[in-house]
């Protein structure tokens, strides 16, 4: 099996999880009967430290009830001009929801500075879009944002009476990261929507956490996208069992990230404009120059190593990435350079 190093959405189920969703108990979602869902949004939202949960095929649908639920067409949300839910959702706030985004500029650890925020808030006059949401992301390209500011947002949000929406696809690697519970991280957000096909190496679902009232609206509009799903506790059960079981082994992509990056700051060294540029948790993002770029790509695949080599390549370790794997990457990749 190729060491693919594109993403940790590539991960597949254990032999554990898939038995586990061999066995899971169903009944029919859209009628609130199937009882692996029902148990397994019970058992988010606990840990979330909200009322209610919503279990969702895809973080970009969970995202994007979360931005129809919080907002009413002609209204406005702010969001980083890189973050998942504006660049890399095909639009969907616009297009279906007719939601307008307001992009703003990241600072470089990937935070939204509070004067930036302050200036793209709307005046309440009829030429504007009503602002609305201010939208995070944690992790952001696998950095840890602090929790000192993520409290500073909420509560500034708050003071200004915008609600504020939380895409925490990755947030299992920022507790593991910080030791801090999920709970914590959570905290002051409206909503929060938690990713368990990733790291975490369930083939399907994300799970949205709110209020009771949220989660009734953002239901009738996952009906609406199409995301009412019937036996899906055969899926549910998957997400169940990461939830149970993989959590704290994130620690250890981690782990395989840094020895990743300290290998390649070693072996790249001699390579003029080669560079890796930073290591958060389970990411390693390098520079490789343009003309190594194809070859060394094609090196690596004829090698069984997944990768798209650029000026900014994104490494990700995860479940299906080992400690013996880190060092296969790194011999192969110092062969080509010594060719």
């Amino acid at each position: 099996m190729p060491i693919d190093l594109r993403s940790d959405t590539v991960t597949r189920p254990t032999p554990a999880m898939r038995e586990a969703m061999h066995k899971a108990p169903v009944g029919d979602d859209v009628f609130g009967d199937d009882p692996s869902i029902n148990a397994f949004q019970e058992a988010v939202a606990a840990r979330a430290g909200y009322p209610a949960a919503l279990f969702f095929p895809t973080g970009t649908q969970s995202n994007l009830a979360a931005l129809m639920s919080h907002c009413q067409r002609g209204d406005e949300f702010i969001a980083g001009q890189n973050a998942h839910l504006y660049k890399y959702e095909a639009g969907g706030a616009a297009v279906l929801g007719s939601i307008q985004p307001q992009p703003i500029q990241h600072e470089e650890d990937g935070t939204l500075s509070l004067d930036r925020i302050a200036a793209a808030i709307k005046q309440d006059d009829f030429h504007y879009a009503c602002t609305r949401l201010v939208a995070l992301e944690n992790t952001f390209h696998g950095r840890v944002i602090p929790q000192k500011y993520l409290n500073e947002v909420t509560a500034f949000a708050a003071d200004r009476g915008l609600a504020t929406h939380l895409d925490g696809a990755r947030l299992f690697n920022a507790s593991v990261a910080t030791g801090l519970p999920l709970s914590s991280l959570c905290n002051g957000f409206e909503s929060v929507s938690l990713c368990f096909s990733k790291g975490l190496g369930a083939p399907v679902g994300s799970v949205l956490v709110g209020s009771d009232e949220f989660i009734a609206t953002a239901k009738r509009i996952r009906k609406m996208l199409g995301g009412g799903m019937r036996q899906a506790g055969i899926l549910a059960a998957g997400c169940h069992y990461a939830l149970d079981h993989h959590v704290q082994r994130l620690a250890d992509d981690h782990c395989h990230a840094r020895l990743l990056a300290d290998g390649l700051r070693d072996g790249l060294a001699e390579v003029k404009g080669a560079e890796v540029l930073s290591c958060d948790t389970n990411m390693v993002f390098v520079r490789f120059p343009e003309q190594y770029c194809a070859d060394l790509q094609t090196h690596m695949a004829a090698h069984d190593v997944l990768m798209a080599p650029s000026q900014k390549t994104r490494l990700v370790t995860h479940l299906d990435v080992s400690r013996e794997d880190v060092q296969k990457i790194l011999d192969v990749m110092a062969a080509f350079f010594r060719a």
